[in-house]
């Protein structure tokens, strides 16, 4: 099982959404009383945290995660790919957020609109459990 990976357009409104809400909490607390050191370091909070979430999103990156019934492995070319681990954090039936643990951990939104055909697969292997006794490249039953 093969599925594309890349920046979610779902996962950016979301973040986008997620610190629009951040704002209007520290908004209201401000109008609501808050003032001097505490309206700052609330305020520098919000834009620190705005930024990380831009900037993780902006550098998902790009390739295909494949699942053979044993391992994972997450290609960003034409090679065979990292091996890692897949684990499901979210699931909203069309949107998988994932957190894919190679050498370098990134959050993943994996979308059904990517490959509809192959989402119903994706998401069999993203909750199956690893049999470690399947030969690597080994194909399912018909």
């Amino acid at each position: 099982m093969s599925y594309p990976v890349g920046r979610s357009r779902f996962g950016g409104l979301f973040a986008l959404a997620m610190a629009l809400l951040a704002a209007l909490a520290v908004g209201s607390w401000v109008t609501s009383g808050a003032g001097g050191w505490r309206a700052a370091a609330g305020l520098a909070f919000l834009l620190a945290a705005a930024a990380w979430a831009g900037a993780s999103w902006w550098s998902v990156p790009s390739g295909r995660l494949t699942w053979d019934g044993a391992r994972w492995a997450f290609a960003a070319g034409t090679g065979p790919g990292q091996s890692g681990v897949v684990t499901v954090a979210l699931d909203l039936q069309r949107w998988l957020l994932v957190r894919w643990a190679g050498t370098r951990t990134h959050w993943v939104w994996l979308e059904h609109s990517r490959a509809p055909a192959d989402w119903a697969a994706l998401r069999r292997a993203v909750y199956s459990r690893a049999d470690d006794d399947v030969p690597s490249g080994a194909e399912p039953p018909p």
